[in-house]
């Protein structure tokens, strides 16, 4: 399947097809580079008035990471970071667990990333949901401590 045939099917109407797509491209970008140069696309992808989409594109950049020799994901980090502060719960529980890869990959957006991380407004979740994504973010940060610590 070519990179435009991907892009089709995770933005199709057929939402379980796109969602198989997701996490094909996810799997594959674990080892190869061939969707970095929809960075772009994926970057576009956090403004659809779709919540799913905007994670799907979130979860793809934090995908990208270990092939980010261009540094487009420090360059956009402002707007990508700013996903995580969707009032969708689960869509931003998608995104923080996504979010070690960049971390992990890129440690010197770290800071900027536990910033983020430490100034969410969590009481804007619903009560159900408040713990479980504190309890998420908190196992970000301890991705990032322990960075620091093997340094």
């Amino acid at each position: 399947m070519t990179n435009e045939e991907y892009i089709s099917e995770i933005c199709g109407k057929d939402v379980n097809k796109g969602y198989q797509t997701f996490v094909e491209m996810k799997t594959l970008s674990n080892d190869s580079d061939q969707f970095y140069a929809l960075f772009d696309t994926f970057l576009k992808m956090l403004d659809n008035d779709r919540p799913f989409m905007r994670t799907r594109g979130f979860c793809l950049i934090c995908a990208q990471a270990k092939w980010d020799k261009n540094g487009l994901i420090k360059k956009n980090l402002n707007k990508i970071l700013d996903e995580i502060d969707e009032e969708e719960p689960t869509g931003v529980r998608q995104c923080l667990f996504a979010l070690p890869q960049v971390v992990k990959a890129l440690p010197e957006l770290s800071g900027r990333i536990a910033e983020n991380l430490k100034a969410i407004d969590t009481n804007l979740f619903h009560d159900s949901m408040k713990p479980l994504i504190e309890k998420d973010i908190a196992n970000v940060l301890k991705v990032i401590d322990g960075l620091g610590k093997q340094n």
